[in-house]
């Protein structure tokens, strides 16, 4: 029945009958597919339904349909068309893991960060609404777990004011966003399930009261008294949004229903539905950490996932309770990414000093800031590409105060498959221009131990420690010190060429040096451990080459690269300086390996284009011919 449907439209001829056929067909998929290459399982197992109904009600892509967060939108994507490309999923030249553009007219919007989709949903209602199209109604899927960040609300607040904009916003309330969702919002949904007394005292009141017309004022009055005790759902209506639910998001003729109700009223409305994450495969519905959030690859029968090996999550997440144990002025802030920061295992050691404020990095920074002026040393464990949301909150409020905060940035650099929004090839830019900051990058586990410690020991103002995804390089120990950065590589001879690996970039430096080598090309390799502030004693030793080379897994613009050359140029040190990063470009999803091929960020290519620039210095340095 699946490969049937090549859009929406083949979902609207389906019989009522047929439509669970269609959702375990749909599951079968799912399954299979994440078991071969890992996915967001859990949360789409958990949308089936709910998907199924909003397109048997709404007209996408006329009525646009928008996920927050994207990466519930499988089902979307295989009852839009795409079923046949999902054995490819997330793959190179694949299917993308989250909306896109390049692949639907059904995606409206590559939302792969939380909170937005209400702000685009508004935006756009009101779009429709000056082009006179009063006939379209923009639909906002939004998970529970995405109401815990403060620009859906934000947002809630401005749609309640537009009471005529048909927007449909549909909650998905699983109880989860990541890990179970944190914190008195969260509480407050959970309680919007259906409650009995609720019903049973409208009940009463109905036969005790009838069609009276006279008291008809009291009961209204009696009524709203009640439901304000018993169903919070007034904390909707009290915004002005109409509230339609709680809906079992697993029942798609009541799905059906209650969207059809909310699309014909041409105003906002919420309908709340309730889902149960990783619904329809075992493993995931009895898997306690994140009902299969997204796992890597795993045994279909059994949902055991294939070893991942060390990753640099766990040096962090081992070292980080060393250091909990000797001092209880550490704690530790996540932002609903418990598990996968590798903050759990702190969690178990202190569970009193661990907050998990849901997805709402501003807060997160702003909180720590808090706990730093009452004499704690916070350290905010997030992945990079979400530090960009935080970043007022890291200069103004932590950085001005000169705050002891650590923030420590997992997946940094390219990750490769999650697509262009979840690359953390921003941080080393944008964090450049926050006075007093430090930025530590290790290149290994052993460094990312001592840089973790020397971070948390700063006490005059706000760290940061970054490293990437996936298995922790091999150690490269140094042969030297200069300065306070660590010389791994010195030439016998007049060197030529300076390298300044930035972190993990360090191993394809050696690779490129060794290269350089056999092409008569000397090349010292340092790695400044340190990236912000630059040890001045680099400008000492570029003075001793004919050419700096600096290699970070980050954007070119704005990086540790411009940093050195200022540097240079400021110490009035006249030797070029080259700088190999990621391209400022949104890059496709792949491994993380194929893309820092693409980009050139291979020894192999590292070498070939040093070469290049240093015959090129040499012929423009030759006397000019008569």
């Amino acid at each position: 029945m699946l490969g049937s449907i090549k859009g929406p439209h083949d979902v609207k001829g389906l019989a009522a009958a047929e439509l669970p056929r269609l959702a375990g067909e749909i599951r079968d998929l799912l399954v299979d597919s994440c078991a071969r290459f890992g996915g967001h399982l859990g949360p789409n197992l958990g949308v089936v339904e709910l998907t199924i109904a909003v397109h048997r009600v709404f007209d996408s892509p006329r009525d646009p349909v928008i996920w927050d967060t994207g990466h519930q939108a499988y089902v979307h994507k295989l009852l839009t068309g795409r079923a046949a490309g999902f054995d490819a999923l997330k793959q190179e030249g694949g299917l993308s893991g989250y909306p896109s553009q390049a692949e639907s007219e059904h995606d409206f919007v590559e939302n792969s960060h939380a909170s937005t989709a209400l702000s685009y949903a508004d935006g756009l209602a009101k779009a429709f609404k000056l082009r006179g199209e009063h006939s379209r109604t923009v639909v906002a899927v939004i998970g529970d777990g995405a109401l815990t960040g403060g620009m859906a609300w934000e947002a809630l607040n401005n749609i309640a004011a537009g009471k005529d904009l048909p927007v449909v916003i549909v909650v998905n309330d699983n109880g989860r966003s990541y890990s179970p969702t944190i914190g008195g919002l969260a509480s407050h949904l959970s309680s919007l399930r259906v409650n009995r007394r609720y019903e049973d005292m409208l009940e009463y009141v109905k036969d005790k009261l009838g069609n009276v017309p006279v008291l008809y004022d009291a009961l209204h009055g009696f009524k709203k008294g009640v439901k304000d005790v018993l169903a919070p759902q007034v904390m909707f209506e009290d915004l002005g949004l109409k509230y339609v639910g709680p809906i079992d998001g697993h029942d798609e003729q009541a799905m059906e229903a209650a969207l059809h109700k909310a699309r014909d009223f041409r105003g906002p409305v919420i309908v709340h539905a309730l889902t149960q994450k990783g619904r329809g495969y075992t493993p995931a519905e009895n898997h306690d950490e994140d009902q299969f959030h997204s796992p890597g690859a795993f045994d279909r029968a059994t949902g055991a996932e294939k070893p991942k090996g060390r990753i640099w999550t766990n040096v962090f997440s081992e070292e980080l309770v060393r250091i909990g144990k000797e001092r209880d002025d550490v704690v530790a802030i996540t932002a609903a990414m418990l598990h996968p920061t590798g903050l759990n295992a702190f969690a178990e050691a202190f569970p009193e000093r661990i907050y998990d404020v849901g997805i709402a990095e501003q807060h997160a920074l702003t909180s720590a800031a808090g706990l730093a002026l009452g004499g704690m040393h916070p350290v905010v464990a997030v992945y990079a590409t979400f530090l960009n949301r935080a970043f007022d909150q890291l200069l103004m409020d932590v950085a001005l105060h000169r705050l002891p905060v650590t923030v420590v940035l997992d997946r940094a650099g390219v990750t490769g498959d999650d697509g262009a929004s979840h690359n953390g090839m921003w941080d080393l830019s944008i964090l450049q221009v926050v006075p007093g900051l430090k930025i530590a990058v290790p290149r290994d586990g052993e460094r990312l131990t001592e840089l973790l410690r020397e971070a948390v020991d700063v006490a005059d103002g706000p760290t940061v420690l970054r490293f990437p995804k996936g298995p922790v390089a091999e150690p490269v120990e140094p042969v030297g010190k200069l300065g306070e950065m660590d010389l791994l590589r010195a030439p016998e001879g007049e060197p030529d060429v300076l390298l300044v690996g930035v972190g993990p970039m360090v191993q394809v430096c050696m690779e490129a040096a060794v290269l350089l080598d056999a092409q008569g090309i000397a090349a010292t390799v340092v790695d400044p451990r340190w990236v912000k502030p630059l040890d001045e004693a680099l400008a000492l030793a570029a003075g001793a080459h004919k050419l700096v080379a600096v290699v970070e897994d980050n954007g070119r613009v704005g990086g540790v690269g411009d940093a050195v050359a200022r540097l240079l140029r400021d110490a009035d040190v006249d030797v070029p300086v080259r700088t190999y990063g990621v391209p400022q470009e949104f890059l496709d999803h792949a491994k993380r390996a194929a893309i820092l091929a693409r980009i050139g960020l291979t020894g192999q290519d590292l070498a070939r284009q040093i070469t290049e620039a240093v015959a090129k210095r040499a012929a423009n340095s030759e006397p000019a011919r008569r």
